[in-house]
C-alpha cells in the first residue's frame, strides 16, 4: 500500500473515531501517530524487526511538532482575544451595548432581536469567542424579549445566532487559527472580516423584521424612549468604539505608513484597556479570578485540538495526500466555482457532526491546497486566475468563506455549541427548542455566503488596501 493510500485509510479511521465520540484533538494526534508508524514501518517492508524503529522515529516526529508549531506568536492572540470577551463582560460593556442598541432599535418589528443581534456584534468587536458571546447574551437578551413576550425559542435562536458573528468580526479565534494553519497575514484576514461580519449581522436584521412582519407575535417592538434617553445611552457603550480602534490602529494605520505594532500587541493592548474598565467599573478579585479561568480553559481547549491535529497534519505531510487531493481537484472537469460551491456544502455537511474549530483544522490541510489549485496557484495573478483574484488574496477570500461556514456549523443540530450554551445558561428553554428557534436564520446565513461567493470585493476591500 502506497502512503497517498495509507493517508486515506488513516484520515477515515479518524473520521470514524469522531463520529463514534471521540474529542477532535485525541483522535487527530492517535490518528497522526498511527499514520506516522504505518508510514515508516512500509519503508521498511513490514519487517517485524524494524516496528521498533518506526515507532521511534514516529514518536520522535509527533513530539516535536506541538513545541515547534505552538510558539507561534500569532497564536498568543487566542488567550488575549478570549480575555478581552469576558472583561468587558465583567465591566458592563455588554449590558450597556444591549441597553442602547434597545433605545435605538426597539421600535422596529422584532425589535429586541434585532437589537440583541446588532448588541452581539459589537460584543464580537472585542471577544473573539462565539461561545462566550452566546453566553453573555443568554444571561442578558432573553430575560428582556421574555417579559416583552417574545416566543421563546425565537429568543434563543436569535442569541444562539447572534453568537456566531463573533467568529467574523474581528478579533477572531477562528480566523486567527486559519491563518497559521494555511500561513496567511494574521492581520490581512482579521480586516477582512470585518465587512462581512457586519453583513451578516444586517442580514439577520433584516430577517427578523421580516418575520416580525408576518408574525406580529414573534417579536412585538419596544417604544416608549425619548431621543435625550437614547443619546444618553450611547457613552455607556462608546468603549467597546475605543477598544476596536486600539485593536485595529495595531493591525492597519489608516493614517498612513506603518502599523502601529502587531496583532498580538493589539490584542494585549485592547486586554489592558478594558482590564482598567473592568476595576474602574468595581470588578473585584472573584471576577477577575473567574474571567482568568474561563479565558484558561477556553484557550487550553483550544491548543489542546491545535497539537492533536498538527501532528496529523505532519501525518498527512509524508502522505502526500494534500498534493493528491489537489491534483484531483484542479482535473475535474467541471467549472472551478462549481467546485467551489460543492466544497462549501461539503463542510454544512460535516458540521453537523463536528465543532467549527476541530472542523477546520482537520481539513484545511487538505482541501486549502485544493483550493489554491482550483485557482490557479498560490502565486497566480488575478489575470490569470479562475476566480479572478490572485494568489493572496484568493486565500483570504476562501478563509472568509469556510469561517462563515463555521459559524454555521456552530447552529446546526445535532452538535450546534451555541445551541448547547444557550440551553445550558437557561434552564427553562431546552436544547430542542433553540434548534428550532435558530432553523429560519440558516435561510439568512445562506444569503451572506451566496454574497459573499458573487461579490469577493466586501471581502478583500479592506485587506487590499493594507
Amino acid at each position: 500500500m502506497d502512503a497517498t493510500s495509507i493517508g486515506i485509510v488513516v484520515s477515515g479511521g479518524m473520521l470514524v473515531l469522531v463520529v463514534l465520540g471521540m474529542r477532535v484533538g485525541f483522535a487527530a494526534a492517535f490518528a497522526g501517530l498511527v499514520g506516522l508508524i504505518w508510514i515508516f514501518w512500509s519503508r521498511k517492508g513490514y519487517a517485524p524487526e524494524e516496528f521498533g524503529w518506526a515507532l521511534t522515529v514516529a514518536v520522535k516526529t509527533a513530539g516535536q511538532v506541538p513545541h515547534s508549531k505552538i510558539t507561534s506568536q500569532a497564536l498568543s492572540l487566542i488567550p488575549t482575544f478570549i480575555l478581552i470577551g469576558y472583561l468587558a463582560y465583567y465591566a458592563g460593556l455588554t449590558q450597556a451595548l444591549f441597553e442602547a442598541a434597545k433605545r435605538w432599535f426597539g421600535w422596529l418589528p422584532g425589535g429586541l432581536a434585532v437589537s440583541t443581534v446588532f448588541a452581539t456584534a459589537g460584543f464580537a468587536a472585542v471577544s473573539g469567542a462565539s461561545v462566550a458571546t452566546a453566553a453573555v447574551f443568554a444571561r442578558i437578551a432573553i430575560p428582556e424579549m421574555l417579559k416583552a413576550n417574545y416566543d421563546k425559542r425565537f429568543a434563543a435562536g436569535v442569541v444562539a445566532a447572534g453568537g456566531t458573528l463573533a467568529s467574523l468580526i474581528p478579533p477572531s479565534a477562528i480566523l486567527v487559527i486559519y491563518a497559521i494553519i494555511v500561513e496567511q497575514d494574521v492581520g490581512k484576514l482579521l480586516l477582512a472580516g470585518f465587512i462581512p461580519g457586519v453583513w451578516s449581522a444586517i442580514v439577520y436584521a433584516l430577517l427578523i423584521v421580516g418575520m416580525a412582519l408576518v408574525l406580529p407575535r414573534f417579536g412585538p417592538p419596544v417604544g416608549g424612549f425619548t431621543w435625550g434617553q437614547r443619546f444618553a445611552s450611547l457613552p455607556p457603550a462608546l468603549p467597546i468604539v475605543f477598544v476596536v480602534l486600539i485593536i485595529i490602529f495595531f493591525i492597519y494605520n489608516p493614517f498612513g505608513g506603518d502599523a502601529w505594532g502587531t496583532p498580538t500587541e493589539g490584542g494585549a493592548l485592547g486586554a489592558f484597556v478594558v482590564f482598567l474598565m473592568a476595576v474602574w467599573q468595581g470588578m473585584r478579585w472573584r471576577e477577575l479570578k473567574s474571567a482568568l479561568l474561563e479565558t484558561a480553559k477556553l484557550a487550553v481547549m483550544i491548543f489542546t485540538i491545535i497539537w492533536g491535529v498538527l501532528i496529523y497534519v505532519r501525518f498527512l505531510g509524508f502522505a502526500d495526500l494534500p498534493n493528491a487531493f489537489a491534483d484531483w481537484i484542479a482535473g475535474l472537469d467541471q467549472a472551478p466555482m462549481l467546485t467551489l460551491v460543492c466544497i462549501l456544502l461539503a463542510y454544512a455537511v460535516l458540521g453537523m457532526f463536528m465543532d467549527a474549530i476541530g472542523m477546520l483544522l482537520l481539513t484545511l490541510p487538505i482541501v486549502y491546497p485544493a483550493v489554491m489549485a482550483l485557482n490557479g496557484g498560490v502565486d497566480v495573478a488575478a489575470a490569470d486566475s479562475a476566480f479572478g483574484m490572485s494568489g493572496p488574496m484568493c486565500a483570504i477570500w476562501f478563509g472568509i468563506l469556510v469561517v462563515k461556514m463555521a459559524e454555521f456549523c456552530l447552529i446546526t443540530p445535532p452538535i450546534g455549541l451555541n445551541c448547547f450554551v444557550v440551553a445550558g445558561v437557561r434552564d427553562d428553554i431546552s436544547v430542542q427548542d433553540v434548534f428550532k428557534g435558530v432553523t429560519p436564520f440558516f435561510i439568512a446565513d445562506a444569503i451572506t455566503i451566496a454574497t459573499l461567493v458573487a461579490v469577493p470585493g466586501i471581502v478583500l476591500w479592506l485587506p487590499s488596501l493594507a
